[in-house]
């Protein structure tokens, strides 16, 4: 619970932003659609990196090898800083990544905008995320959950007054949210140090003592895990986020009801990948103690609580479907795309908490790169590439519509072909040990 509430609050940022441009302009709108999806794609293949520190910190827990995961702690944040650059430098020249799109001239010079103003939170992000893996690996997540709602909530103050409001001396629009973020993530990033040193974590395992330069050793182990599970979370992302850049020639409305049906999905995402995370934790510390009874009730329960809290997450979903939509805009072309989306988001919750559990299982058994092949072929070749058939090619043509179909089908068959995957690996690595 304290994992859902903080990935709750993460997201709750970027709905924020939503709801505060929805009440400004559909063109601000339509930029945080493109500029947000591509920003949180470039942090969440770059987190999904330094999420390898979460499996070795929770097996290293369970084997009871206390002392070494101060230093994995201190190997991720190197790893952090240098994952950096690449990340800024990305987001400070978009150009590549927009060509692909016949976008508004207006909306373009608003999403570079926004990612440039956003490149200068990246660092803090990244070493705080490395933060948030080290805590929920050794099952203590409470303070993600007090530093996320604090987050959320002067979040969304900073937003309200610079993007509407005026508190630089204009309403900035997008570029106040930028802004906005940029605080947060610098905040939350000091609010984090200042647990590790001064909290029960930073009593118990020193992880600012004995500080280690970098270590090919371990960075080795971090990234054999981490490029696989950062591709992963990357084409995962983009199968999603990437639909607002491939739409963009069907205009501004199409985008901005796309952005607020993306909005929700992500809200409900939050469920099955807090579970999925804790599932995790609870996994590779059982591996790392050989207690493979607590490894398969772990795994058991994830999966029952996921499937069966999402699919009754989509299904409220469903019927809250118009308040919810009308609370993100006043525009009635923006809400009429919006409602025609929702449905795909009920259709889908089943299977995509099946494979996200299965997926985070995997990765606490230390095994990324086959799932991440299965990731890619369901999620950019059915996902993305059937979607932009179904959008443009298919006759008639379905438009934004063909894109969410294509989702589905890709979550159905990526819970399809990562199930016998996670048989096999959970007997495998058991008889191996």
């Amino acid at each position: 619970m304290p994992i859902f509430i903080a990935q709750l609050a993460s997201i709750g940022m970027m709905v924020v932003d939503t709801v505060v441009l929805g009440h400004v302009s559909a063109l601000d709108l339509a930029a945080v659609a493109i500029g947000g999806g591509i920003h949180v794609s470039v942090v969440f293949a770059l987190v999904g990196i330094l999420q390898a520190v979460t499996p070795v910190v929770a097996q290293l827990h369970g084997a009871r090898r206390d002392g070494e995961v101060a230093g994995v702690l201190q190997q991720g944040f190197w790893l952090a800083m240098l994952l950096t650059l690449p990340g800024v430098l990305f987001l400070s020249h978009p150009g590549a990544m927009l060509g692909m799109a016949g976008m508004d001239a207006v909306v373009e010079s608003k999403v570079r905008l926004y990612l440039a103003l956003l490149a200068w939170g990246l660092p803090a992000a990244l070493c705080y995320r490395t933060f948030y893996g080290f805590c929920n690996a050794l099952g203590q997540p409470q303070v993600l959950m007090g530093i996320g709602l604090a987050s959320l909530l002067l979040h969304a103050a900073l937003a309200w007054g610079f993007a509407q409001q005026g508190w630089l001396g204009a309403p900035l629009g997008v570029a106040g949210c930028a802004l906005a973020n940029v605080v947060i993530a610098w905040l939350a990033c000091l609010s984090g140090g200042l647990y590790l040193h001064l909290g029960p974590l930073g009593r118990r395992y020193r992880p600012f003592a004995n500080w280690q330069l970098p270590r090919w050793k371990m960075w080795r182990e971090l990234l054999r895990l981490g490029l696989p599970m950062g591709f992963s979370n990357l084409v995962e992302i983009t199968s999603f986020t990437l639909i607002a850049l491939f739409i963009a020639a069907l205009g501004p409305a199409v985008v901005a009801g796309h952005r607020i049906v993306a909005n929700l999905a992500a809200l409900c995402y939050m469920l099955p990948l807090s579970l999925a995370i804790a599932t995790l934790s609870a996994v590779a510390q059982a591996v790392g103690a050989r207690d493979w009874r607590r490894a398969h009730a772990a795994i058991g329960a994830g999966l029952l609580l996921s499937a069966g809290l999402s699919t009754t997450l989509g299904i409220l979903l469903w019927q809250a479907a118009r308040p919810l939509v009308n609370a993100y805009t006043d525009d009635p072309a923006v809400r009429a795309v919006a409602m025609s989306l929702v449905i795909y988001i009920a259709l889908y919750q089943f299977f995509d908490a099946l494979q996200t559990i299965a997926s985070h299982v995997l990765r606490a058994y230390r095994i990324t790169f086959v799932p991440m092949l299965l990731q890619i072929f369901c999620f950019w070749g059915v996902g993305l590439g059937g979607g932009w058939w179904l959008c443009y090619r298919w006759s008639p043509a379905l438009g934004v519509e063909g894109f969410w179909f294509a989702s589905v089908l890709s979550l159905v068959a990526a819970s399809l072909m990562l199930g016998p995957v996670l048989w096999k690996a959970i007997r495998g690595t058991e008889s191996a040990l």
